[in-house]
């Protein structure tokens, strides 16, 4: 009678499994497909190819172009990564057990891109964007700016007239822009002037690290939007950077020297060689 219930209840258990599947299959072909979806394992990503396929409906096929361009995807950041589920199989693609959540809510979208911007999001969470979205369910998120697919390297162009004047007024958000841009113009400099020394031969992986956690840490100021605080931590983070600064000076001017005195050298060995030219021929005349 044991065994007799124990199959009982695995039979129960794998219906209820199949049926819950079969239910996300249902709702995705609904929303996304053209004809029935056939599952099976690929070789390639299953997003990517079911999405440049005649499978997919027209409107959803741009999307690994629209990612190919993006700042994601010259970092390794795939669809799952974000959407979850499993790339590797189709069968299981889209399944809740491999943690797929498809297009999350549009106020759960903060939360999906502070799994990994972390920062970040605390300090949206805590500006008058966050607040907004927490309070109507449809303030400002992290693809109102952003975008979703397409997204760039984050840099103060992000902050202009065109987008921000949808929500509100510019002239807050200007101000902040310019008490940004003397700062990104520095990042931007000690930036070019590593990648120069690295054309030269330079090992600058410790001034790499530093720019990058004071980049990182200058850009989660951004989503403050507190006007006040940036102005307030200018002085701060452009005080990190004269240090960078200050050890590529330093560099630049080794490497000037080295080159000077190499070349100093070169003309005295080349004096010499001509003096003991001159000699050697002497002494046969």
């Amino acid at each position: 009678m044991r065994y007799i219930l124990s199959i009982l209840l695995l039979l129960t258990l794998l219906t209820i499994a199949t049926t819950a599947d079969a239910g996300y299959r249902d709702i995705f072909g609904k929303e996304f497909l053209t004809k029935p979806w056939a599952g099976g394992l690929v070789e390639e990503s299953v997003c990517i190819e079911c999405h440049t396929s005649d499978i997919i409906k027209p409107e959803f096929r741009d999307i690994p172009q629209e990612w190919k361009k993006s700042w994601h995807y010259q970092n390794d950041v795939s669809c799952e990564n974000c959407h979850g589920g499993d790339p590797e199989d189709a069968e299981m693609a889209m399944s809740p057990e491999r943690g797929f959540i498809g297009t999350p809510q549009y106020s759960e979208v903060p939360e999906v891109c502070g799994k990994c911007h972390i920062g970040i999001l605390k300090n949206y969470l805590e500006s008058g964007h966050g607040k907004a979205l927490k309070a109507s369910k449809t303030g400002p998120n992290c693809v109102t700016c952003h975008g979703s697919h397409n997204i760039q390297k984050a840099s103060i162009k992000i902050i202009n007239e065109s987008r921000c004047s949808k929500c509100h007024s510019y002239e807050r958000a200007k101000i902040m822009k310019q008490a940004l841009f003397l700062t990104e113009i520095k990042i931007r400099d000690i930036d070019n002037n590593l990648k120069k020394l690295k054309s030269e031969g330079v090992f600058t992986d410790d001034e790499d690290k530093s720019l990058f956690r004071t980049h990182v840490e200058y850009r989660t100021l951004f989503h403050t939007i507190n006007v006040d605080l940036v102005k307030q931590s200018t002085d701060k983070f452009v005080k990190k950077l004269g240090l960078i600064e200050e050890k590529i000076d330093k560099t630049f001017k080794e490497l000037e020297f080295r080159k000077n005195f190499s070349a100093f050298l070169m003309m005295v060995f080349s004096g010499l060689g001509i003096v003991v030219f001159l000699l050697s021929r002497t002494y046969k005349d």
